[in-house]
């Protein structure tokens, strides 16, 4: 295997996976979603609900507990057809704004002809974000077209709320153990050490990806081509 080793500053690409069932055991890899260049930002949103009532008479209250509401994820990101962005990279199956808004709509937001509701989702994203949920809203804003009307670029604001369960948290450790094999599909603009850290949190295990999917250099990737991540040699 040619070339030599990748910089160890790895990108990771945010992903949404879907799946049919709340149990997250029906995957539907191709309604995957990359973003094309990471959010600019996301907030994590933490309520808890107090009992505030004041009795007749009384200056104030102890606020007592009532409950607390699903932990809730926004994400801001922008899909842009301008050229001008430097690494960006159209999903696979995408050559334009308007397919890639459709192809992040279908995995999010679209109902399932099977399951009359939408996808279940993982929200996943280097070590920082792993999160199952459900879309619960997005907004669209157009701020550039062109001369036909077509949009160039599109901001979206999507917020996840999150879906507590053991099957929940079975599918996350699953899907980030570097302990078990794991399969992913090269997008455009992949590197093997960033997806390589992805996995194993590390991207100096990269060389040992390339050998497991025989691959006779590291540093171009097909898009859309299947590559097995083989568990972490035990020490």
């Amino acid at each position: 295997m040619s070339d030599s080793n990748p910089t160890s500053n790895s990108l990771s690409k945010l992903i949404i996976h879907c799946y049919l069932d709340k149990n997250f055991q029906q995957k539907k890899p191709d309604l995957d979603f990359s973003t094309p260049i990471n959010p600019e930002s996301f907030t994590r949103n933490l309520t808890v609900n107090l009992d505030t009532r004041v009795a007749h008479g009384q200056p104030g209250t102890d606020a007592g507990y009532k409950s607390s509401q699903p932990e809730q994820l926004k994400l801001d990101f922008v899909l842009d057809g301008t050229g001008v962005v430097q690494g960006y990279a159209y999903p696979p199956g995408t050559n334009s704004v308007h397919e890639e808004l459709e192809a992040f709509l279908n995995c999010a937001y679209k109902f399932d002809g099977i399951t009359h509701k939408p996808n279940y989702l993982i929200v996943y994203w280097g070590t920082e974000i792993k999160f199952p949920c459900v879309l619960s809203s997005v907004d669209i804003n157009h701020t550039l077209f062109r001369p036909d009307g077509s949009p160039l670029r599109v901001k979206i604001s999507a917020t996840f709320t999150k879906t507590e369960s053991d099957a929940a948290r079975a599918a996350i450790a699953q899907f980030s153990s570097p302990d078990l094999t794991h399969q992913r599909t090269v997008q455009q603009g992949d590197r093997l050490d960033n997806l390589a850290f992805d996995i194993y949190t590390q991207p100096g295990y990269f060389l040992m990806v390339g050998a497991s999917n025989n691959l006779t250099t590291i540093r171009r990737l097909s898009p859309g081509q299947k590559l097995n991540f083989p568990p972490l040699p035990k020490s």
